[in-house]
């Protein structure tokens, strides 16, 4: 078994499985939110396991709502009006950095991202029953840093809930999202 199924299977469920998982979840009483690492190269595997950890959940009585960052991220293009087709054109004619700055602008305020996955939380969030996984953050990948969403979803996440990473741990706290960029060390939810 890889070591990021047995950190899953092992350390993280049991917690979502309890009855309040926010005090071993976070430290944070206004982020109760963990982050589960993995190997980028392993995403396939991971999002099938987070299928079966689903309907694990929903079994012990939890109510588990799955937020997909890569559907947030089409999302926030398309209601800015930026079609497949016109990043195209704009990259050719801009350069990829400039595209990316682009992105990361329409992520941060046109169509913040912390909104869009609010938007994706249950109306009537129960901290004792319902469990948020956040997924497919390599969307995201360059343009937007995930240590961003997690400090603006303060306050917003009143549930339990993980956000799955692709990345490798650097110290005690500090992530390399994608295995690829500079280490972030400024991460204080609790890294699984």
């Amino acid at each position: 078994m890889s070591d990021w199924k047995q950190r899953l299977t092992r350390d993280l469920e049991p917690i979502l499985k309890s009855e309040d998982p926010r005090p071993e979840i976070s430290a944070y009483h206004d982020m109760p939110y963990a982050i589960f690492r993995y190997p980028p190269e392993d995403e396939f595997a991971v999002r099938r396991e987070l299928t079966m950890l689903k309907t694990r959940l929903e079994a012990a009585a939890k109510r588990v709502t799955v937020i997909s960052l890569a559907k947030c991220l089409d999302d926030a293009l398309q209601r800015s009006g930026m079609t497949t087709e016109r990043i195209a054109q704009a990259e050719k004619t801009t350069g990829v950095v400039k595209m990316a700055d682009t992105i990361h602008a329409v992520l941060s305020s046109r169509q913040p991202l912390d909104e869009l996955v609010a938007e994706g939380l249950p109306p009537d969030a129960d901290p004792l029953r319902d469990v948020v996984m956040i997924y497919r953050a390599g969307a995201l990948f360059p343009f937007y840093r995930t240590s961003s969403l997690l400090e603006q979803l303060k306050g917003k996440v009143t549930v339990p809930a993980v956000l799955f990473y692709p990345g490798e741990l650097d110290g005690a706290a500090g992530l390399r999202f994608m295995g690829l960029l500079d280490a972030e060390h400024n991460y204080r939810p609790k890294i699984f």
